[in-house]
């Protein structure tokens, strides 16, 4: 069965004018590939990966081009159009995403950028954006508890701090006396529960509690390592710029959070700048 709004491993059937057309595991699972999206080279029978989405007349069509989100997923995106029907936003195909009126929770112009959940609406089987999320996400049920990683995008900010949505399911917030680093709205990064209330309510820290009592930034610090193969050019003779531009945090914010690391032997400090241990 094809999958609007997802990603799908079909087989190549047969070459036409018009592109290539690809077998589901279903006889009437077949869709066209366009002849711009086609590979250089191919055979007959290769498995290629393509993302499937409705045309204007509602075919399916598949595209290599990759989106910026899949169905049921969240994703940060800009609004190209606002039109009379609502807003069109980029989600990285050749074919934009509407979020009607009824589905924002504030207008939406030209130019705008907003958390959004994409969705495939039953009544037409098109793919629809919104950004209202009350029927998407719930605390009602909650599934996380006190201490466990969980997967965090950043919603909006209020005067508490920053709100965010848990592992795609919930929503929590991020008291501003905790937030240690530079955190923008559409934001993508790991988080942890601090406290599940009676209410339901989620708070969340963005370090462990064991680390946080040592120096909030040095989990922040150890987990950039990683996702740098263990390398950051960085060194206490760095410009306060340069730490700013690669950590988004002050200088004085980045020594404790070294000091911390190399206490804990976690680090090794070179002229070019932070390793990890092995």
């Amino acid at each position: 069965m094809l999958q609007i709004g997802k990603f799908q491993e079909l087989r190549i059937d047969r070459e036409t004018g018009s592109g290539l057309f690809l077998q589901g595991t279903e006889e009437e699972d077949q869709v066209l590939l366009p002849g711009k999206f086609m590979p250089q080279q191919f055979e007959i029978g290769d498995i290629i990966k393509v993302f499937i989405y409705l045309d204007n007349e509602g075919r399916p069509i598949a595209t290599t081009q990759e989106p910026f989100l899949q169905r049921d997923d969240f994703g940060y995106l800009y609004c190209s159009e606002a039109t009379k029907v609502g807003a069109f936003m980029d989600i990285g195909i050749d074919k934009e995403l509407l979020i009607p009126f009824s589905n924002q929770s504030r207008s939406l112009e030209a130019g705008d950028w907003a958390v959004t959940y994409m969705y495939l609406d039953e009544k037409t089987n098109r793919l629809v954006g919104t950004t209202r999320f009350t029927n998407i996400l719930s605390n009602e049920h909650v599934e996380v508890q006190r201490g466990d990683k969980v997967d965090l995008m950043v919603s909006h900010f209020s005067d508490l701090g920053a709100n965010v949505i848990i592992n795609k399911k919930h929503n929590g917030l991020i008291y501003k006396d905790q937030i240690f680093e530079d955190l923008r709205e559409g934001d993508k990064l790991p988080g942890y529960i601090k406290r599940v209330r009676g209410d339901g309510k989620i708070d969340v820290l963005l370090s462990p509690e064991g680390y946080k009592s040592i120096e909030p930034n040095a989990n922040y610090l150890y987990e950039e390592l990683m996702a740098n193969d263990g390398f950051l050019p960085l060194h206490d003779k760095s410009e306060p710029d340069k730490i700013q531009e690669y950590l988004g945090i002050s200088k004085k914010s980045f020594k404790k959070a070294v000091g911390a690391l190399y206490k804990d032997r976690k680090i090794e400090l070179t002229p070019k700048g932070i390793q990890l241990k092995d």
